[in-house]
């Protein structure tokens, strides 16, 4: 009686209480801090959810086919830009790119909202054919795995995110090298969906920005960014084209360093040569023809970093104008070095005259001047009645004074003393280069 009675008390026991397999059916879930049980998710029902999504999915079909276009809401996330290259006018940038859109063929119901599959799906549905359209090269990241990433929801939303690294082209403008100002664009569209079938639109928070302290930009700065949409008209249709632009000003220590220093430098160098003694000839042409050299060297090499554009830049304009300077004082030191020779060559010749011929006019020997035109004549105490040497022609406009000193080419003259060439050269040649810079330098940097 006894054991029956206690076959009886399990047997109710039983069917009150969860049995093991009923028990592992749930799982704890703290609501409120109150635990209690939910029902498990296994692996077999979102396997059975899939295989229902897929079972007579036609992926070569956009969703709406017929009824309406498909909306493409696009977000870009940018892990690094650079490095620019100027050579080739393309910049390299390294972006995380979402597209999201509802397809109707997806939706699903479950207790989970929510799938987050791998790459292995992204082929068996529909996906956008979108292209970066002034990409010169680009790659997707496989290693270790395709960079790619699928999320589901029951309502039908679809986000497909990609990792991408692409060497697009950004036409550089470079007239005002190297205090030029780029924005380098990333365009993308439909490749062969119109207007009509597909629309892009960008998300709230459209285009986002990594930590900027590792971008490899080197000779540029970030400035910021914007982003805009468009529409292409061409023979096959009407695209929505979205752009992303990429302000970048260019940072000038490395020229400043390279270039614009040095060839300063070489100008200033030019100048010593007017506090050398005039007979040194040696000193004073090789230091002219070093300088000069060098300015073709520096020349040359701050054109490497440049494409090969017709127009001048303002660094073509700022080291030209150094070679002027430099070319200009080694010339400088020719035409007082001609005309002392000259002067010198033409009173042997008259002392040897004196000494043979007696008959011919006594000239007296007296600074070497030269005559400018439309200027009042000059009168100094060396001023006396000497005649015009025969065959020499004291009407043009240089004459030497030691040639002529009488005659109608005195009218309307003045005489500069050639010794004095090096005193107006110290103090001309600073005071044109300083302007010079003045007026460079504002020009380019504010103006």
């Amino acid at each position: 009686m006894y054991h029956w009675l206690l076959y009886v008390f399990l047997g109710v026991c039983s069917a009150i209480g969860p049995s093991k397999q009923d028990e592992e059916d749930y799982e704890d879930v703290p609501i409120n801090k109150t635990w209690v049980l939910s029902p498990k998710v296994y692996e077999s029902d979102v396997t059975l959810i899939l295989n229902k999504l897929l079972q007579g999915y036609d992926n070569k079909l956009r969703p709406d086919i017929g009824v309406r276009p498909t909306v493409i809401e696009t977000a870009v996330y940018v892990n690094s830009i650079g490095p620019v290259d100027p050579i080739n006018m393309e910049y390299t940038i390294d972006i995380f790119f979402a597209q999201t859109w509802y397809d109707s063929r997806l939706k699903f119901n479950s207790s989970m909202k929510l799938l987050m599959l791998n790459s292995n799906m992204v082929g068996k549905i529909w996906i956008p054919d979108t292209f970066f359209r002034n990409s010169r090269k680009s790659n997707a990241h496989w290693i270790t795995t395709p960079n790619r990433l699928l999320r589901l929801w029951s309502n039908g939303r679809v986000m497909y995110t990609l990792r991408l690294t692409i060497n697009a082209e950004c036409y550089l403008k470079l007239h005002n090298f190297p205090m030029d100002e780029h924005s380098c664009p990333l365009e993308f569209s439909s490749y062969g969906y119109p207007k009509n079938e597909i629309m892009y639109q960008w998300q709230r928070r459209a285009v986002e920005v990594a930590d900027q302290r590792y971008w490899r930009l080197y000779q540029f700065a970030f400035v910021g960014l914007r982003n805009t949409s468009d529409v292409a008209h061409t023979q096959s249709g009407e695209y929505v084209i979205m752009t992303i632009f990429f302000d970048l000003s260019r940072r000038m220590g490395y020229f400043t360093i390279q270039t614009y220093i040095p060839c300063s430098m070489i100008v200033v160098l030019s100048w010593v040569s007017f506090w050398i003694n005039k007979d040194a000839v040696p000193a004073r042409t090789s230091l002219g023809i070093t300088t000069v050299l060098t300015m073709t060297t520096l020349s040359t090499i701050s054109r490497k970093s440049l494409p090969k554009v017709s127009y001048i830049t303002a660094m073509d304009l700022f080291v030209s104008v150094c070679f002027i300077f430099t070319f200009a004082a080694l010339m400088e030191y020719g035409t007082l070095h001609y005309f002392t020779s000259n002067r010198q060559t033409k009173k042997a010749k008259a002392s040897n005259t004196q000494q043979r011929a007696s008959s011919m006019v006594n000239i007296r020997p007296s600074p070497s001047l030269l005559q400018m035109n439309n200027i009042v004549p000059y009168h100094g105490e060396d001023d006396y009645a000497y005649e015009c040497l025969d065959g020499k022609d004291c009407a043009s406009f240089f004459c030497c004074f030691d040639d002529c000193r009488s005659g109608a080419w005195r009218e309307n003259r003045m005489h500069v003393r050639v010794s004095k060439i090096d005193s107006y050269s110290r103090i001309f040649f600073p005071t044109a280069f300083g302007l010079f810079n003045l007026v460079y330098w504002i020009g380019y940097l504010y103006l």
